[in-house]
């Protein structure tokens, strides 16, 4: 359930002759913009403020809501303290307080436009953060403002089965048969589901040996046979997790490695399997400061060094720890014992750029539509 957050907003101030009165703020970061705004200081005279605040030792709280997607939840909760204590030391007069959204990594991106005042969004797809810069609420230059191309860490799409895989499933192309019930989120709401979607077109295209993406008959009716095998299209990757695990639903479920290992060592220990395809996609997870918001209320600083903080060893020892795949080689060589080399392909290397990409397959009316049956 995506949490909802309360916006506060400061009423004028009252003298006890009910006359009002200038307000002096000692100002959480949350309240900032408000009182520049009430009382007619310009940044510079905040920012002044805020340095006589740390030189009297005063306290200034710092709230960051991170808008991200569904099975990223239980990695940026331990990012979330080890971020907010590293940051108290090298800032001892502030204390930052991290709070998260979670949902469908789409769903989530076209909160922020439509309004939800996130500092950062932490996404799972590149289309997904072009929304908002269009939106002008993330810069442009996004992608050069963090290492990686703003990746901290990336994924791959694996199959989870029932505890000794009583239905063989050993690949991709065994989802198309006739016996096997298939569940992943919604393509239209889920960036993961996109993935997984993609992940098994591009096998499709693979191993048929088709280079016609636009009519590879081969691989559409692999995959159409697929969907038909489909019982549950959840709203997030979490969900389907859930209706996998708990519900009972389907033989198999199409989902991220780190997720598919959560599964297997939490949620559903002893009951589920891991099943790496043969060939499968990498999954580049982006991350941006919403400087439009930021800026406004004085905490684009605070945003930055969140962020720039996945870079860090102890933050990519963390993700590896999380069976995500850190951006720092050789922390990723030392996991390989959880984070097994895997054939996979760029999507945009098979299927052009993202905007190619949504236009093709996940608009009304596109190859997903097409291609998806009722059972």
């Amino acid at each position: 359930m995506q949490k909802k957050f309360q916006q506060i907003s400061i009423a004028s101030i009252q003298s006890t002759n009910n006359k009002p009165v200038k307000a002096r703020v000692l100002a959480t970061s949350g309240m900032l913009a408000a009182a520049i705004m009430m009382t007619g200081c310009s940044p510079t005279e905040a920012t002044q403020d805020d340095a006589a605040n740390s030189a009297s030792g005063r306290t200034q709280d710092v709230e960051l809501l991170n808008v991200s997607y569904d099975v990223s939840r239980d990695f940026y909760k331990d990012y979330n303290t080890l971020f907010s204590t590293d940051y108290q030391k090298t800032h001892p007069n502030s204390k930052v307080n991290i709070n998260q959204s979670h949902g469908g990594s789409s769903k989530q991106a076209l909160s922020v436009a439509n309004g939800l005042q996130a500092d950062v969004v932490t996404v799972n797809q590149e289309s997904d953060m072009n929304l908002l810069v269009e939106k002008g609420l993330v810069a442009a230059d996004w992608q050069q403002a963090l290492p990686n191309n703003a990746v901290p860490y990336t994924s791959t799409m694996v199959l989870l089965v029932r505890a000794g895989n009583p239905k063989n499933i050993k690949d991709w192309s065994d989802l198309a048969r006739n016996d096997i019930d298939v569940v992943i989120p919604n393509p239209k709401t889920s960036g993961t589901a996109r993935y997984a979607f993609l992940g098994a077109y591009g096998y499709g295209l693979h191993q048929f040996k088709e280079s016609n993406n636009e009519n590879p008959v081969k691989t559409n009716d692999f995959i159409k046979k697929l969907l038909a095998n489909v019982v549950t299209y959840d709203n997030g990757a979490r969900a389907a997790t859930t209706s996998f695990t708990q519900r009972g639903l389907g033989d198999v479920l199409i989902t991220t490695e780190n997720e598919a290992h959560l599964a297997a060592q939490q949620f559903a220990k002893g009951s589920v399997d891991i099943v790496y395809p043969s060939y499968s996609i990498t999954i580049a997870n982006p991350v941006a400061v919403v400087t439009a918001v930021t800026e406004k209320s004085g905490k684009t600083e605070a945003a930055s060094a969140y962020l720039k903080g996945l870079w860090d060893k102890p933050a990519q020892e963390l993700m590896a720890k999380m069976y995500m795949r850190p951006s720092d080689e050789q922390i990723l060589a030392a996991h390989k014992d959880t984070l097994p080399d895997i054939e996979t392909f760029e999507p945009v290397a098979v299927f052009g750029s993202w905007a190619e990409i949504m236009g093709a397959f996940f608009v009304d009316g596109g190859r997903f539509d097409q291609l998806a049956t009722t059972k």
